[in-house]
């Protein structure tokens, strides 16, 4: 069984790969964008490197961020990109509230609103990933084994898991 502690440490050692797994692919489509927002409109480059980023990003985080060591279920890759769009809704938010609330931002200052919703955003999508995307399925853990344990055999008939309850199966007959 892990400590408190160590799961601390993997806490931590996760949200570091998630800045540089997302980070990279963040800063890698930016690039991405620019070059292809030559070829076509940048509104479509936008939203194409938007697709792929956010696919790649979520298969990083699959295999390594949060140690699944697998590639990600299409469950999870919605799941994920739910999370992206509500992280991007939060920057744009912002980013419009600055617009109503200021004339005309210098870009300083709209830098500063934008980097902190992102980072707001980014912490809440972690943890959103950590917690719910790429949890661990804790339901997996047999519920009879911990039945069988507290429900002793009181029959020579093996103890089976039901829907009802297995402490129904384990009585004597």
């Amino acid at each position: 069984m892990e400590t408190v502690p160590g799961r601390r440490r993997t806490a931590a050692g996760a949200f570091a790969r998630f800045v540089l797994c997302g980070g990279g692919v963040g800063v890698a489509a930016g690039f991405a964008v620019a070059a292809l927002a030559s070829l076509v409109p940048w509104v479509l480059a936008n939203a194409l490197i938007t697709v792929v980023s956010t696919l790649l990003a979520t298969e990083l985080h699959a295999r390594f961020t949060f140690g699944a060591g697998a590639r990600a279920t299409w469950r999870q890759h919605t799941q994920s990109a739910g999370s992206a769009a509500a992280a991007y809704a939060v920057t744009c938010t912002a980013m419009l509230a600055l617009h109503q609330l200021t004339a005309a931002p210098g870009a300083v200052l709209e830098q500063v609103v934008y980097l902190s919703a992102s980072a707001l955003a980014g912490v809440a999508r972690f943890a959103v990933l950590r917690l719910f995307v790429f949890a661990r399925d804790r339901a997996r853990v047999p519920a009879t084994a911990t039945a069988r344990t507290t429900h002793p055999v009181r029959s020579a008939v093996p103890c089976t898991a039901a829907p009802a309850g297995p402490a129904a199966l384990c009585r004597a007959a």
